[in-house]
């Protein structure tokens, strides 16, 4: 009996600090950039675009084409910092957590 309180006690902190990673992540902010910082989109934790940045260097009527490529490049750069980001948070969380093999966080 002693062992089952000892996991829900465990159960319960987990819970805990799941509840705090998650909160982390929604506060997350990154910063993707493409060509060599001329555009630059800033993502929220939770995926949406917050802030687009273009120079004005790129507003000519013959670079439009291009202006768009460097948007989608910028926001795919941010999107794959906003992954390592919330993924590091999440592993943070867990910290010293023996999970089976197989089985991953969270659930």
């Amino acid at each position: 009996m002693k062992d089952i309180m000892g996991l829900m006690k465990q159960a319960k902190q987990m819970q805990e600090k799941m509840e705090q990673a998650k909160a982390k992540v929604a506060e997350l902010n990154v910063e993707g950039r493409s060509g060599g910082g001329l555009v630059k989109v800033s993502l929220s934790g939770e995926g949406h675009m917050q802030n687009v940045h273009i120079d004005p260097s790129l507003l000519e009527k013959d670079e439009a084409e291009i202006l768009e490529d460097l948007i989608i490049a910028a926001f795919h750069d941010a999107k794959v910092k906003l992954d390592q980001a919330q993924a590091e948070t999440m592993k943070a969380a867990m910290g010293d957590l023996q999970l089976p093999p197989g089985m991953d966080m969270p659930f």
